[in-house]
């Protein structure tokens, strides 16, 4: 990554990050975060990455992302799943199990309906 030197870097810096943003909106892309951090493989959240990614290859999803991310900063509650459908709200699943996976995957990421008994409160 260039360093910014200048406001006019900070500038162009600003509008790459928005205009990617406007098109991951415009796309209504899908994006899941999964905590992989020592607490959340400790917890169990390397079977969950695994369901993820067997979900979205067993009924052939596409326009899914999906992302590693260290420490979300919820211990209590890893494996943490985090997901994003376009700019709707992020919405944050806790205690995620491989079998809680498939019904996050079908009705939040494929239906667009948030799966409430899973989704934390924060």
């Amino acid at each position: 990554m260039n360093k910014i030197k200048s406001l006019e870097d900070l500038k162009r810096v600003r509008e790459e990050a928005l205009s990617k943003r406007q098109i991951k909106a415009a796309s209504g892309q899908k994006e899941i975060v999964v905590g992989m951090g020592t607490v959340g493989i400790a917890a169990g959240a390397r079977e969950v990455l695994k369901a993820i990614l067997d979900t979205i290859e067993e009924e052939n999803l596409e326009g899914i992302v999906v992302r590693q991310a260290g420490n979300i900063g919820l211990d209590s509650w890893e494996p943490v799943v985090q997901v994003t459908i376009g700019e709707e709200a992020k919405v944050t699943y806790g205690k995620v199990t491989p079998d809680m996976v498939r019904k996050i995957m079908k009705n939040h990421v494929v239906g667009g309906e948030v799966v409430k008994e899973y989704a934390l409160e924060l």
